[in-house]
């Protein structure tokens, strides 16, 4: 390979070339992964991050940087090589020889919290279009809420490179209209239009017009015809760059593992090619075919001018943000405190004590805590998928985040759960926000994978999750959610939190908003739950370690533990009471949250649930899955392992032995 001299048009050919190489060797070192679009996009990429992407690789957290999101995630080395090429500490040429394996910071599929410079944990196709529309909204917010008149201190697009099998995914249709329809003009996305994916040609089970899809959806679409035509790929971006009304698709012509011997199939779409396979390709792109991992001198040279921009585009900015403060003190502290993630100082006295509180569902309580604190805590967003007044997720303080209202704090998602997610994913993501969303606990089916990723990417989102039992009453099964709690519970780093009463709520929403590496679930009722004494019962603190001591035995060591969560810890306090009466000490544990339970010491778990009292019971009107390790071989549980039936609640939840003379009759079974 030459060492002479580059004119401009052979240098970039030679990086696109690189990309493509290093591409195709990490995959066949790994004898694994999928080289097809690292090849096919390597021209569309490498245009958008030496030409357009405001990044500085010293930084990568760098907050005014444009957001890059590689969703069509199977193509993971396209933006390890890129990463690599430009400077990123997190991505060495040995990171790109250990790609895929132990320990590497290349995983198969690109992880936010594992690789700098990496926005998007991605992978299921479908989630990085759709986050990438959350950040959108997250830039769009921020901007309107910070920036002053010669102060544009949030300022950046969202590009994302999306693939033919993005575009199949429901829930990047769900983001694409909810984007359209808000006209968020920051999104930039080009479109790796291959028409192939693994059975074969998209025409298999693909042929609607995408142009017209997208256009009617209100986007801007746009066609580059040649994806190696760089002038082409330039001209495109810069022109949906310039419309700032609505969101942009540019369609990108490829060939799927550009220079393969079988490029253009679905045999170049993953999978190691083969030695001979790669050597035949190198010799296809004019590249030396015993070179292995080869990066001229020329090609470092050349990406080496990211940093040397990023680092100026970073200093400007801090120097405008410097200004700013100076003008606008004030206004440039909240914003610092935002991006910062950080909770204003002394939030929680908004926080309501609800000393006189009254008979009500859990779902009203949860409303009334995030209006107390949403004056407070300014930077959180969020709403529901259409289902606000039932899920009391609107904040009564502003108004709704929409075309030409990019200041308002409501979040109208529409029937769209699934997006919901993903955009929540995004928002919090981007930074400098806090995103809530509700939907009926049922519903999070719709939003499963969304949750999953968001518990994998270590980020604060917050589930409102209300109508959580057999307690929704006249809906029926298909509304009433009994497997739900426990399906969201077998997510690692989720917390599930099922409060009991007001005070519960409140210590849920302080949970939610102080843990900062993991999301939240809130599993809420629509019945009303009982209002308990703390006067007499242990303080709601306790939620803050999972489970606690709610009532102890009258007379000393108690018989019996009753544990039970949310609306039914109501019912374990009464049968408590009826069993004391009758001579038998019991215990009540309340325990809201499995997850932070398990994160106490051995000693503390043992002080609430002594292995010695062996007679446990659980109530908890949902599935009994998972609660064997609380309850132990002596004990049992009075839950709901079947579906849920239409009828008034109190008459369900008789009918599924949530009574007292069930509960006690299941209580002496254990004495």
């Amino acid at each position: 390979m030459t060492t002479a001299p580059m004119t401009q048009q052979s240098i970039e050919q030679l990086s696109i070339n690189t990309i493509r190489t290093l591409s195709l060797d990490a995959v066949q070192e790994a004898n694994s992964g999928h080289p097809g679009l690292p090849l096919g996009a390597a021209p569309m990429a490498y245009v958008l991050w030496t030409k357009f992407l405001r990044h500085n690789p010293e930084n990568p957290k760098w907050f005014n940087r444009d957001r890059f999101i590689l969703s069509a995630g199977h193509g993971s080395m396209l933006i390890y090589s890129l990463l690599h090429l430009t400077g990123y500490e997190s991505v060495s040429l040995q990171d790109i020889k250990d790609f895929r394996q132990w320990g590497s910071r290349t995983p198969g599929h690109p992880e936010n919290h594992l690789t700098a410079g990496v926005e998007v944990t991605t992978g299921p196709l479908g989630q990085g279009f759709a986050n990438g529309v959350g950040m959108a909204v997250a830039e769009a917010y921020l901007s309107e809420t910070f920036n002053r008149e010669g102060y544009p201190v949030v300022d950046n697009n969202i590009y994302a490179i999306c693939s033919d099998g993005d575009l199949m995914e429901g829930v990047s249709y769900e983001a694409a209209s909810l984007a359209g329809h808000l006209g968020l003009g920051k999104l930039v996305y080009l479109y790796d239009d291959n028409h192939v994916t693994i059975e074969g040609q998209t025409d298999l089970a693909f042929s609607e017009d995408v142009t017209k899809r997208f256009e009617s959806c209100g986007w801007h679409v746009s066609m580059v015809e040649d994806g190696n035509d760089l002038d082409a790929i330039e001209t495109a971006i810069s022109e949906a760059k310039a419309i700032t009304s609505k969101p942009s698709l540019i369609r990108v012509k490829t060939v799927i593992g550009f220079g393969m011997p079988h490029e253009g199939t679905s045999s170049a779409h993953s999978d190691a090619p083969g030695v001979d396979a790669v050597k035949e390709t190198k010799r296809n792109l004019g590249w030396n075919e015993e070179a292995s991992f080869y990066v001229p001198d020329e090609v470092y040279e050349h990406f080496s001018a990211a940093k040397v921009k990023g680092a100026e585009l970073e200093a400007e900015w801090n120097s405008l943000v410097d200004r700013y403060e100076e003008t606008h003190g004030e206004t440039a502290g909240s914003f610092r405190t935002a991006i910062a993630n950080k909770l204003p100082e002394a939030w929680e006295q908004s926080l309501p004590s609800f000393d006189d509180v009254g008979p009500a569902a859990s779902r009203v309580y949860s409303g009334e805590v995030l209006n107390a604190i949403a004056p407070v805590i300014t930077n959180m967003i969020g709403g529901s998928a259409d289902l606000g007044p039932s899920n009391k997720t609107d904040i009564k303080s502003s108004t709704s985040f929409a075309d030409g209202n990019f200041g308002g704090r409501i979040i109208h998602f529409g029937v769209r759960e699934h997006a919901m997610g993903s955009l929540l994913n995004g928002i919090a993501l981007y930074g400098g926000m806090i995103p809530f969303g509700g939907t009926f606990l049922t519903f999070s089916d719709y939003m499963r994978p969304a949750i999953r990723l968001a518990a994998l990417s270590e980020i604060q989102t917050i589930y409102v999750f209300t109508h959580d039992s057999i307690g929704l009453g006249e809906d029926g099964p298909t509304h009433q959610s009994v497997e739900h709690v426990a399906a969201l519970r077998a997510i690692p780093n989720l917390n599930v939190i099922r409060p009991c009463d007001a005070h519960e709520v409140r210590e849920a929403w302080k949970s939610a908003l102080e843990r900062k590496g993991a999301p939240t679930a809130l599993a809420l009722s629509r019945q009303k739950v009982a209002v308990i004494d703390r006067t007499e019962m242990a303080g709601a603190e306790g939620l803050h370690k999972g489970a606690y001591i709610l009532a102890e035995a009258d007379g000393g060591r108690p018989s019996l533990i009753i544990i039970a969560t949310g609306s039914e810890v109501g019912l374990a306090l009464e049968t408590r009471e009826k069993l004391q009466e009758e001579g038998t000490p019991v215990r009540v544990v309340s325990m809201p949250c499995w997850e932070i339970f398990e994160e106490q010491s051995a000693e503390y778990k043992r002080s609430v649930l002594p292995s010695e009292i062996t007679a446990r019971l659980v109530i908890e009107a949902g599935v009994s899955l998972g609660w064997d390790k609380y309850i132990g071989p002596a004990g049992a549980s009075l839950t709901v392992d079947r579906f849920g039936a239409s009828a008034p609640a109190e008459v369900v939840f008789d009918k599924y032995g949530f009574n007292i003379d069930n509960a006690v009759a299941k209580a002496k079974s254990l004495l």
